[in-house]
């Protein structure tokens, strides 16, 4: 049962038939009561009748009229068209003397039929009716369900008349058996037509599910995924349920396309990263374990022994190099917070500026400072690692003679120098780990981690990096949140 209504269209279905048949119910309840009544009240009136023409009879009567076993349409009765009331099964009663007697006709042939006094059963029935000139059901044993009217005569007895309410009874259970069948054929009908028009209305619902049901058939969990399939224009139009879905189901897809795109570049730039720096890693590897061999096979040549160790050590100087980079971009791609203090970006520029010109003195190198100190609140080893990086860069890939500028201002700092820039189609990658340039900017010792490692320091710092590049002008811009400034002079 519950597997039969869980889908949408039975549940609709249900609920139209059963709303339907609630209505039916109601309305079919509503007018069987109102029949019930107004034949009630037709009853009531043909009884109403019965008793009066039973107290007519007894005002009326000549003597031995009264006999209670006379019938009454023995007596005499005013003239009419017809006698009132007096059908089959009708029950006429009075007191004489303070005791009830009666009789009731059980054939009739419009003026003649044949009484039968009531036995004391119905006798005691009938005392329970009250003289109110109102109808009063009442059970009659042996003669079933009537309705009694009790009214006073002239001389203050009592009269009654009845008549059975099996008419009423019985066109009140036809018209139920009716309204039963006309509801059951009703309702079958409704279920046909909701049935049809459900199935019809969700149609495009059904659409927009194949397509949910074929985006999620496709392999997704490896390899790029491109471009999948969309939920059709005719299906997303929001001034409609369905097209709320289907509109909600497309950018769904355009969001998960683009997660699994961007999952699928890191993943390749993972790959890339593992093969740089493994490439990167097994150069000294392979020359310290070149050189130990010679160490090895000549031991007692000094001059080897001097040269194999002298190359060890640097390449492991270059190799510690390389892994601490390593690591220092894993740390910050990890999120691992950074030392949070006020830092004197002024102070960091004359101290990269000062160790610079002592490095190169074949590069004129400049600053351009703000007339009052600038401090932002961040990692200062950091930041001075990120300009000693960019400052690096310049001195290894421009030509002697060129001029290197820092400049400082409220939201950060710039490195710009006139050499001959970077190669276009690098540009897009400079900040990529394990970028380098090509013979235009000579290599001399990198491997390609500085820019991505100003990069990582700056996004760990909530700023931003920007490069532009051009023959004669290149600048790298570095964007950090608005420092403090401070009304200290720069000497």
């Amino acid at each position: 049962m519950k597997t039969l209504f869980a889908s949408l269209s039975a549940r609709l279905v249900v609920a139209t038939v059963g709303l339907v048949v609630v209505v039916s119910v109601l309305v079919g309840g509503v007018t069987t009561l109102a029949m019930r009544a107004y034949l009630t009240d037709q009853l009531d009136d043909d009884v109403a009748a019965a008793a009066r023409r039973a107290q007519f009879d007894v005002a009326f009567a000549p003597d031995g009229a009264n006999d209670p076993f006379r019938s009454p349409l023995d007596r005499p009765r005013p003239d009419e068209a017809g006698p009132v009331g007096q059908g089959v099964g009708t029950v006429s009663a009075r007191y004489s003397d303070g005791e009830l007697t009666g009789e009731v006709l059980l054939d009739s042939d419009r003026g003649a039929g044949t009484w039968t006094a009531l036995d004391d059963g119905v006798i005691d029935a009938l005392r329970t009716v009250p003289a109110d000139g109102e109808a009063h059901a009442v059970e009659l044993p042996g003669l079933g369900s009537y309705r009694v009217l009790a009214l006073t005569t002239r001389s203050g007895g009592i009269v009654l008349g009845g008549l059975p309410d099996d008419d009423v009874r019985g066109a009140v259970s036809a018209l139920v058996l009716r309204e039963a069948l006309l509801i059951a054929i009703g309702g079958a009908l409704a279920a046909a037509a909701g049935l049809l028009l459900v199935r019809r209305q969700l149609r495009p619902l059904r659409e927009v599910a194949a397509t949910a049901h074929s985006v999620a058939a496709r392999p997704l969990d490896s390899g790029s995924i491109g471009v999948t399939e969309r939920v059709p224009d005719h299906l997303t139009d929001e001034a409609t349920e369905v097209g709320q879905v289907g509109a909600a189901l497309n950018s769904l897809l355009a969001h998960v396309e683009t997660s699994l795109d961007a999952r699928h570049a890191s993943e390749q730039r993972v790959r890339q990263f593992v093969a740089d720096a493994s490439h990167e890693l097994r150069t000294p590897l392979t020359t310290i374990a070149g050189y130990a061999e010679l160490a090895g096979r000549h031991p007692d040549d000094i001059a080897a022994q001097a040269t194999a160790v002298a190359k060890v050590a640097e390449e492991s100087s270059r190799m510690t190099a390389l892994v601490e980079d390593l690591l220092l971009l894993a740390r910050l791609d990890s999120g691992r917070p950074l030392v949070r203090e006020p830092v004197d970006l002024t102070r960091l520029a004359l101290e990269a500026v000062a160790d610079a010109r002592v490095l190169d003195a074949q590069r004129r190198w400049q600053l351009d400072l703000p007339d009052e100190a600038v401090e932002v609140v961040g990692d200062e080893q950091r930041l001075h690692q990120a300009l000693t990086n960019l400052l690096a860069n310049a001195r290894k890939y421009t030509p002697p003679g060129t001029t290197v500028t820092v400049s400082v201002r409220v939201d950060g700092f710039a490195v710009h120098d006139d050499g001959p820039g970077f190669p276009p189609q690098l540009v897009p990658h400079a900040f990529e780990r394990f970028a380098r340039g090509d013979a235009a900017r000579h290599r001399e010792g990198g491997v390609g981690l500085g820019l991505s490692l100003v990069e990582a320091i700056v996004a760990a710092h909530g700023g931003a990096v920007r490069l532009s590049s051009r023959p004669g002008d290149t600048s790298v811009d570095v964007v950090l949140a608005a420092g403090e400034q401070h009304p200290t002079d720069i000497v």
